[in-house]
């Protein structure tokens, strides 16, 4: 290692980017190239940075495969900012274990940490659990890779709805961004402290509304009242949980029964909700008589679905309450707004694949979105983003996609 290139990495290595970039601005060489790539990206200048890292890779010799494997996992971290999630893992995989043949723990351990946050990305929860359990007590991580670790850690957590866990995370991260002293890093740790304190989703029970916190959200689903959860579509009670997302004139019917509980639904209301038609005839009478048959006997451990004069009432099982769980906000784009909400530019491909979506459903999704202001795009064609303002006020863990564990 020359020494403009030696002076260049101790720059980046106390974050002084500029300081980096001076030192190899004009040269380049493949290791130049890789700091100036990683110089980029502390600069916010992240396509620029992914170009120059790729290029870099390119140029390292076939004996230089750790050198060509660090560049590998400074491009997946920059793909993963720019949520550039679609292309395989293995790259990165077998570059975390190039990295660990060689002995560099350290960037093997940060190769490891970006593939578990792009499975969280995913809302593939269970195997963003068993990758963060490789890292977890791993020796070797700094103070900043320990703090970003116990955050993936929180997250995942809120995801499944185990509040005390993600407290002890959260506890975790912060030690670990204090020790660290990077602002930003505390700076996001604080951002999600803060998430815990803030509404997650309505209780509309009885005709009153009430916001509730992710703690409070976890009280009621394990309290023995039946609850209807529009966040994540189905209804349970206690450890029963009947799934609803890929029946939505089932969900329908459900929710309105459980608004209106202890009263009926009238059937015309129930038709017009379910069917989308303000005109029913006896077609839509017979086919609602139909829907109700198979709700009552998705529902029968939990309920009955009584037939009154003017429609039909929800009876749960030993007096149990009714409770309706909402989302923060309405609409039926919940999901795509709160991916969006991270202040990270998307793709719609991105979006598709972390919404388990097409993406020419996604594009609909967008365009009605931008129709109402709420997202915006930049860039054409291949590399048009969406970005979408936070939603202040209220934390949108239960909107994101496989928020919670489904059976």
């Amino acid at each position: 290692m020359d020494s403009l290139i030696a002076a260049s990495a101790r720059a980046l290595a106390a974050g002084d980017a500029l300081g980096a970039l001076k030192r190899v601005a004009l040269r380049d060489d493949p290791p130049a190239l890789a700091l100036r790539g990683i110089a980029m990206a502390q600069l916010g200048e992240l396509s620029r940075a992914r170009e120059l890292l790729r290029r870099a890779a390119r140029g390292f010799g076939s004996h230089e495969e750790l050198a060509r494997a660090r560049c590998v996992v400074a491009e997946a971290e920059v793909a993963l900012a720019t949520r550039d999630i679609g292309d395989s893992p293995r790259a990165l995989a077998l570059a975390a274990a190039t990295l660990e043949a060689h002995g560099d723990p350290a960037n093997a351990l940060q190769a490891r940490l970006i593939a578990a946050r792009r499975l969280l990305l995913l809302g593939r929860l269970d195997q963003a659990r068993s990758a963060l359990a490789r890292l977890d007590g791993a020796s070797g991580l700094s103070a900043s890779l320990a703090a970003v670790v116990a955050l993936a850690q929180a997250e995942l957590a809120l995801r499944s709805l185990q509040v005390d866990a993600a407290e002890a995370a959260l506890l975790r991260a912060h030690d670990a961004a204090e020790r660290s002293r990077v602002p930003a890093l505390r700076a996001e740790v604080a951002e999600a402290r803060t998430a815990l304190a803030r509404p997650a989703a309505r209780r509309r029970m009885a005709g009153a509304e009430q916001a509730l916190r992710l703690d409070e959200v976890a009280a009621l689903l394990a309290s023995d009242a039946l609850v209807v959860d529009a966040c994540r579509r189905g209804v349970g009670v206690g450890g029963t949980w009947r799934p609803l997302a890929r029946r939505p004139v089932l969900f329908t019917l459900v929710r309105a029964l459980a608004e209106a509980w202890p009263g009926d639904v009238d059937r015309e209301a129930l038709i017009a909700g379910a069917f989308r038609t303000q005109r029913p005839d006896e077609t839509h009478r017979a086919r609602l008589r139909v829907e109700i048959g198979r709700l009552r006997a998705l529902v029968a451990s939990m309920a009955a679905i009584e037939a009154t004069a003017r429609g039909f009432v929800l009876r749960p099982h030993d007096d149990r309450p009714v409770a309706v769980l909402a989302p923060p906000i309405d609409g039926d784009q919940g999901a795509l707004v709160a991916l969006l909400s991270d202040g990270a530019p998307w793709s719609t491909s991105a979006l598709a694949l972390a919404l388990g979506a097409s993406q020419r459903t996604v594009q609909r999704a967008l365009a009605e979105l931008e129709a109402e202001a709420r997202v915006r795009a930049i860039g054409q064609a291949r590399s048009r983003r969406w970005l979408a303002p936070p939603l202040g006020g209220f934390t949108t863990i239960l909107l994101l996609p496989a928020a919670l564990p489904i059976e």
